[in-house]
């Protein structure tokens, strides 16, 4: 095989592409064996017959959060278990869920929902992994057993990675003693530190992987376990991701006053170099103080817009958020959805709702809100992940989406309007048709390279998990 040849393998023309600067024509494509882009040239023509993409291409979106194993519950907690139902009462139906999970049901499941990722144009996940022990509450030989099912799920799908071990110690402020039925997720900080150690030394990281930590949330870590796990986690990997749950709750906001005597969002901002490391997840009940606070971190906050409204949680004040200049990305969390779309337009519904206005997160600059939103996603999400995805430029991932410019959606339109029609029309497929991860083309015209295989595996695995309802 000749060099030309070689470099043609690795290379894509496309008539239209979202560039950092904007749409662009003409924009040739070409990426290194390690799945990096080397080349990114707009106004060209394509006289070597390099192979065309299908449509116009996006960056790939990455998901920066997700706890795998309740992709299976979704849909069954879709009744009143409570007078009162709530956020409180969905996670007694959880626990109870995560004791049914097996090393291979766990693989299984976390396989299928990464092909349907990929499918919906997610082409990295952040994954918050909390389920690391057998359901007795004992200790796996190898004591990383459940995440690294994980994280080959993704390899073996073509995902890309930030894996995120949990660290979960308490039931509540105040070092509360673990309950029951948290059994599975509880360790110390010692353990947890020779678990991600385990992990790393096992599958290694890599272009497409990449690991940081997860401190569950302010209730479930002490501020002394939160700066070890911090503290070891730089001398392994300096700068690495740090992601943690805060204020989704009423509750926990009060909660946390009870114990800290401050809101937790500000109690963590006011002793932590809280900086663009950091990914804090929810954020839905920060007042305008800590709103300005986090935007001036540079911290990201992690939307997961379909999960929130599905638990009731409340809505972020996004438009003081980002008027403030606050960077976000979006994650599909318990997976009641998995689609960035359907996350980017209920996070401009819910304030148009709220303020009963319309268009209500456009800017000066960015009249669209889609491409205010997709751009924004973008690039927080990249910073979410630690890994240099989100766009397509020189060094970055060559990860990308193909629209279909066919579609009932975007037919006869430019590219003026693609990213509005594609966020706001919900009118049947998805627009989104080929996608690659690191040069592989992952998923062609809508389907997924092994998606029978990985469908089939996951119907035995929901029949085991649900064997008992």
């Amino acid at each position: 095989m000749n060099s030309r040849t070689q470099a043609r393998t690795r290379a894509l023309f496309a008539a239209h592409a979202l560039l950092p600067e904007g749409w662009r024509t003409g924009v040739l494509l070409e990426w290194n064996d390690a799945g990096t882009l080397v080349t990114v040239k707009p106004d060209t023509t394509n006289p070597h017959a390099i192979p065309a993409a299908a449509g116009p291409i996006i960056p790939g979106m990455p998901n920066l959060h997700s706890h795998a194993f309740q992709r299976a519950m979704a849909g069954l907690t879709e009744y009143r278990a409570n007078p009162s139902d709530s956020f409180w009462s969905w996670r007694e139906l959880m626990y109870r869920f995560a004791q049914r999970i097996t090393p291979e049901t766990l693989g299984a499941i976390a396989r299928w929902l990464y092909v349907e990722m990929l499918k919906a144009g997610y082409t990295s996940v952040c994954e918050f992994h909390y389920v690391h022990h057998a359901a007795d509450g004992s200790r796996h030989a190898n004591p990383a057993e459940l995440a690294q099912r994980v994280v080959d799920a993704a390899s073996e799908t073509g995902i890309g990675m930030t894996m995120l071990p949990v660290l979960y110690q308490y039931s509540g402020f105040n070092a509360q003693p673990s309950r029951h039925d948290q059994r599975r997720f509880v360790n110390t900080t010692h353990d947890f530190l020779a678990l991600l150690s385990a992990l790393r030394d096992a599958r290694p990281e890599h272009g497409a992987l990449r690991y940081g930590v997860a401190p569950h949330s302010l209730r479930a870590v002490s501020e002394a376990s939160l700066r070890d796990v911090i503290e070891a986690l730089d001398a392994m990997s300096p700068g690495a991701p740090v992601h943690i749950h805060i204020a989704e709750q009423t509750a926990e906001v009060d909660a946390s006053l009870a114990a800290l005597g401050a809101r937790p969002a500000q109690w963590l901002l006011d002793r932590f170099d809280v900086n663009a490391r950091w990914c804090l997840v929810h954020a839905t009940h920060i007042d305008a103080k800590e709103t300005r606070a986090l935007a001036q971190s540079g911290a990201i906050a992690g939307l997961c817009l379909t999960t929130e409204a599905n638990l009731g949680d409340g809505i972020f004040p996004a438009m003081d958020y980002l008027d403030a200049g606050g960077a976000f990305g979006i994650g599909s969390d318990s997976h009641i959805a998995v689609d960035w779309r359907a996350e980017l337009r209920l996070l401009e519904y819910g304030q148009r709702l709220a303020r009963r206005e319309r268009n209500v997160l456009a800017s000066r600059d960015t009249a669209h809100v889609a491409d205010r939103l997709f751009r924004g996603a973008l690039a927080g999400g990249a910073r979410a992940t630690g890994r240099g995805v989100g766009a397509l430029q020189e060094g970055a991932r060559a990860d990308w989406l193909v629209l279909d410019a066919d579609h009932p959606n975007l037919a006869g339109q430019t590219s003026a309007t693609w990213l509005s029609s594609a966020v706001f029309c919900e009118h049947g497929q998805t627009p989104v048709r080929d996608v690659f991860v690191g040069g592989e083309r992952v998923v062609q015209d809508r389907r997924h390279r092994a998606e029978a295989r990985h469908y089939a595996d996951y119907r035995r695995a929901l029949s085991h998990v649900l064997a008992n309802d």
